[in-house]
């Protein structure tokens, strides 16, 4: 559009240099002239609004810009928000956006241990805005694009060579950080900001998550273990306090015995009082002899009970 307008000015000063052609005395000669005049005007006009459209331009919120001059170059000036002014056709501005903006990576990589790695890293960056000539000038407005997924990539890898899998997981956070101090320390020789730095996935290979899951398991069959045999060493603690119980029950029953044999009656009352007790309540006929449910307390049992004492010599 410019440069349509630019030839039709220089066409029609060449046609003021070169005069209009001669025309026959009369009213057809200013008619002419009236023509060309008209032409003039409307060519100024037309130039003029041309100038006064490109000659402002407007930043919007969150942008900044940068002027192009076709004399000099880049302007070393960075234009803020609101409306800036530019000379038509010789500047030609440059609007970069400096609101953050997220930018995500995911890599395969190994770790100290050769175990490979899915690491996901996603990073919040803007440009600086002081540097916006220096970035149009070396990596123009696709300077994300550009730079970020290489820096991320390969920082990414060297900090997790420096861990080993396990190490990975426990120490995720001091990864984190890792990964971040790096990034930021490369990203500032491009003048890029980093607002933020996180990682979004960690995930091992199919074969060392086996690995884990079978060590896991090992560890919780040794833990079992351990409260199996616990657990039969109280048992067993058990089962010797009880024999340990039975063992003196039987010698205090024997020594009670040895100085009064009474002491085998007053059982046998006891356990007749217990059978007596158990066959009342029954509702079945039962018919045996006193002597097999100890009844016969006047008897001849007792005399049975006194002689076995003595002939076991239990009775001094």
């Amino acid at each position: 559009m410019a440069d349509k307008i630019r030839e039709a000015m220089q066409r029609l000063q060449q046609m003021q240099k070169g005069g209009m052609p001669k025309m026959p005395v009369g009213g057809g000669g200013g008619a002419a002239a009236a023509a060309g005049a008209a032409v003039t005007s409307l060519a100024g006009a037309a130039a003029l609004a041309y100038g006064a459209y490109n000659s402002v331009y407007t930043v919007e919120g969150g942008h900044r810009s940068v002027v192009f001059n076709r004399v000099v170059g880049m302007k070393p000036i960075v234009y803020s928000e609101g409306l800036n002014f530019v000379i038509p056709w010789f500047e030609r501005p440059v609007v970069y956006d400096i609101r953050t903006r997220p930018c995500n990576l995911q890599t395969l990589t190994g770790s100290k241990d050769l175990q490979m790695v899915t690491i996901g890293v996603r990073v919040l960056h803007k440009p600086d805005p002081n540097q916006l000539v220096w970035m149009y000038q070396r990596l123009g407005k696709n300077y994300d694009e550009r730079v970020l997924p290489s820096i991320m990539n390969e920082c990414a890898k060297a900090v997790v060579a420096r861990y080993n899998a396990n190490e990975l997981l426990t120490k995720r956070d001091q990864v984190s950080v890792d990964i971040t101090n790096e990034l930021r320390r490369r990203a500032s020789f491009f003048n890029i900001l980093l607002e933020d730095v996180s990682v979004t996935h960690l995930s091992f290979s199919n074969e060392y998550a086996r690995a884990v899951e079978a060590k896991q398991v090992a560890q919780q069959d040794a833990e079992r273990a351990k409260y199996i045999v616990i657990g039969a060493q109280q048992e067993k603690q058990t089962i010797i306090t009880k024999a340990r119980g039975e063992a003196e029950s039987a010698s205090l029953i024997g020594q009670a015995v040895k100085r009064n044999p009474g002491f085998m009656q007053l059982r046998r009352i006891d356990a007749a009082r217990d059978i007596a007790d158990i066959v009342s309540k029954s509702g079945n006929k039962i018919y045996l002899n006193a002597d097999s449910l100890l009844l016969n307390l006047l008897g001849d049992a007792d005399d049975k009970i006194t002689k076995s004492v003595e002939k076991k010599g239990w009775r001094s």
